[in-house]
């Protein structure tokens, strides 16, 4: 009975040897913690609280920041009452909706396959290096851009 508990304990004591051998081999054992508390607690004086008091930001009720929501509600029922064509807004305006929404579920298909997310990240940042050095870089360029911009306005608003 004796020697089998000898055994035992021999045996336990090899498994706990190998376990921690094991565990020290793939990664580097940490030295024992000196105290109960691993970071010092530094204790802050009054002084030094006071030293932070101007970086405080506290909210305040301005009246000069505030917006007033029945200004805005007024405002968008005059804007509202001045369009002549209610239909034809609500129609452009609903097809807009839908193109988001259709644009989603097409960006999102696009996104499912593999390769084609990264394929497209590579045009969009080719053809944004192609538009800076085109119309941004240069003076003259964004002049003609902007030259562009102010034709394509008139064209839109129909004062062409």
């Amino acid at each position: 009975m004796a020697s089998t508990m000898i055994a035992a304990a021999a045996s336990s004591s090899m498994v706990a040897t190998a376990i921690r051998t094991t565990r020290c081999s793939a990664l580097p054992c940490l030295p024992p913690r000196s105290s109960s508390r691993s970071f010092p607690i530094k204790h802050i004086s009054l002084s030094e609280s006071h030293r932070f008091a101007p970086l405080q930001i506290r909210a305040s009720s301005s009246e000069e920041s505030s917006v007033d929501a029945n200004e805005v509600f007024t405002d968008l029922k005059e804007k509202w009452d001045a369009v002549e064509n209610k239909s034809t807004v609500i129609l452009y305006g609903g097809g807009a909706v839908v193109f988001v929404w259709l644009s989603s579920i097409v960006i999102g298909a696009i996104n499912s396959v593999p390769l084609l997310p990264k394929i497209m990240e590579l045009v969009g940042l080719g053809y944004t290096g192609w538009f800076v050095y085109r119309y941004l870089l240069f003076k003259s360029s964004r002049k003609e851009l902007a030259t562009d911009i102010e034709a394509l306005k008139k064209k839109i608003a129909g004062t062409e």
